[in-house]
């Protein structure tokens, strides 16, 4: 995409658009439309979707187990639970808690072991943001808070 942008002045297809390229870097895309910069903005900072957390990522809330039955997992999931580190037996062909098991405490960063457990329990703590870094029209370039223009030459 860069270079379909232009990497240099010399190169860019509308003026600005190299800096533009420039920060198309890691994680990031292009956001192309007609909407007025003030409806943009507000879609951004509206906009918020939740996702299975990662390993360190801060757990939201406290996870707890009861215990008695899982009837959400078949007896072929009992091994690779109990490697995770829940106390877990086979009862009749059905997963059971031995115990009350603490999944993660909020505030707390997950262990590997508690992200893969939550992602089986299907539940999803981690906030995905999409975050503005440019603005760019045939008018104007503009960069928004936390970067200058030294992040677009460096670049």
């Amino acid at each position: 995409m860069q270079v379909s942008l232009g990497r240099s002045v010399a190169d860019e297809i509308r003026p600005d658009l190299h800096k533009v390229s420039k920060l198309l870097r890691g994680d990031s895309g292009l956001y192309l439309t007609n909407l007025p910069k003030e409806e943009v903005e507000r879609l951004f900072n509206e906009y918020e979707e939740y996702d299975f957390a990662r390993t360190g990522s801060t757990a939201t809330e406290k996870v707890e187990l009861k215990e008695g039955p899982l009837d959400q997992f078949t007896h072929e999931m009992e091994p690779f639970l109990r490697k995770q580190g829940m106390p877990v037996r086979l009862n009749k062909g059905v997963v059971e808690l031995v115990s009350d098991f603490v999944v993660c405490e909020e505030g707390k960063p997950l262990s590997p072991e508690s992200a893969r457990i939550l992602r089986l329990l299907g539940i999803k703590m981690a906030p995905f943001r999409l975050q503005l870094v440019c603005r760019w029209s045939p008018e104007d370039f503009e960069i928004y808070k936390g970067l200058d223009d030294s992040d677009v030459e460096s670049s």
